[in-house]
């Protein structure tokens, strides 16, 4: 199978990559301050980034799994802050795609545009304190009230919630109908007896806001729920598809740049009167880098086109996303001992990796979740 990209996925991949490379100034300042950038936001949204898979018809790029995928590795191959590129991953697959494929044409018009643009940032409120990886354990309810749905609970680790203008809350809105009693509903985020609380500290995607969100007798537009009651496993799952596949080429584009950059270090470095690279050990331990990095990638290129075909991919998208976030723990572990002593120094930014890294086998469903699916999927 033939992942070669066209002329014109190939051009807005370089595009792409030129932007990324652009954004790069004061990022050691922001890494250290857990600074987001509103500056860049609204360059990616001019570039197209945070529209990418959505419709043109609301003022997206339109594209496929698979182009949407390149564009996004070739971004992070370019751009060092990977926690921007999480912020607007977050952004458009969680929040801005399922507005696009489950919302009413008023809700459209009216939030798309701004979303896509970059004027408006979204965040996903679903993951709760005890509802992690059981996500149909939520407590969050939404009790309808005439026009309105009186919405309480408690959402934690929110990505965007510090500066988001919209969240796309999930709630129950009959808890005995299991998962099907779950809705999704879009909150403002000036909403009254909303609240967002401190951010917290992160040893990696520093520059990706992350706060819980507190719903306290918060009342929303009945017009503001995503598709009928109960529609929200449905939506939520929706959302994870296009996460899990196109959301993780970031970590591809990544290790491509991270690879290239502990290639110049090992041929450059010379120990014993001889460069690092001709010592087989070291040359081995890049081999693996390489190894691993081709095989997450075409496990996700063929993931992104099997659902780019309408065929059922949650087999796939698990090996993919598996396969892509512990291949970027370990080549960033590889990536430190390569570089030695400067490869654990922050001024350095080889360690950084590792912590941007480490939360991939977490998010989006953890490797042991993702190892559940696949075994479901082989019939066991």
């Amino acid at each position: 199978m033939d992942f070669e990209p066209d002329q014109e996925q190939r051009a807005l991949a370089e595009r792409a990559f030129e932007l990324g490379a652009t954004l790069n100034d004061g990022l050691p300042e922001r890494v250290r301050a857990g600074r987001f950038d509103r500056e860049l936001w609204r360059r990616c949204g001019e570039f197209g980034l945070l529209g990418l898979s959505v419709p043109t018809a609301d003022g997206g790029l339109g594209l496929d799994s698979l182009s949407t995928a390149l564009v996004i590795e070739s971004f992070a191959k370019g751009c060092q802050d990977l926690g921007l590129l999480f912020s607007a991953c977050a952004h458009l697959f969680a929040c801005v795609m399922p507005i696009a494929e489950h919302g009413s044409a008023e809700l459209r018009t009216r939030l798309l545009p701004k979303l896509v643009s970059g004027e408006w940032i979204g965040a996903n409120a679903i993951t709760e304190p005890e509802a992690g990886s059981d996500v149909h354990a939520l407590r969050t309810t939404a009790i309808r009230d005439g026009d309105h749905y009186v919405l309480n609970g408690v959402k934690s680790f929110v990505t965007n919630s510090p500066v988001a203008d919209h969240l796309l809350v999930y709630a129950r809105t009959s808890p005995a109908d299991g998962h099907l009693g779950l809705s999704a509903f879009v909150v403002d985020r000036h909403s009254p007896r909303l609240t967002v609380g401190a951010r917290f500290a992160k040893p990696g995607l520093a520059t990706a806001p992350m706060a819980p969100v507190y719903l306290d007798d918060c009342r929303v537009p009945a017009a503001n729920r995503l598709g009928p009651e109960g529609a929200g496993s449905t939506i939520f799952a929706g959302s994870m598809a296009w996460e899990r596949s196109c959301l993780f080429a970031a970590y591809l584009g990544a290790m491509d740049r991270q690879l290239a950059q502990t290639i110049s270090h090992v041929t450059t470095r010379k120990q014993f009167r001889k460069p690092l690279s001709r010592h087989q050990a070291v040359a081995h331990r890049i081999a693996d880098m390489k190894l691993r990095l081709e095989g997450a990638r075409l496990l996700l290129y063929r993931a992104c086109s099997r659902r780019d075909r309408g065929v059922d991919s949650t087999l796939e998208v698990s090996l993919a996303k598996l396969a892509v976030s512990e291949a970027a723990i370990q080549n960033a572990l590889d990536a430190i001992q390569l570089h030695g002593a400067s490869g654990f120094l922050s001024e350095g930014g080889v360690v950084d990796a590792l912590g941007d890294a480490l939360p991939s086998t977490i998010f989006s469903g953890t490797s042991e979740i993702h190892r559940d699916l696949i075994a479901r999927g082989l019939g066991l």
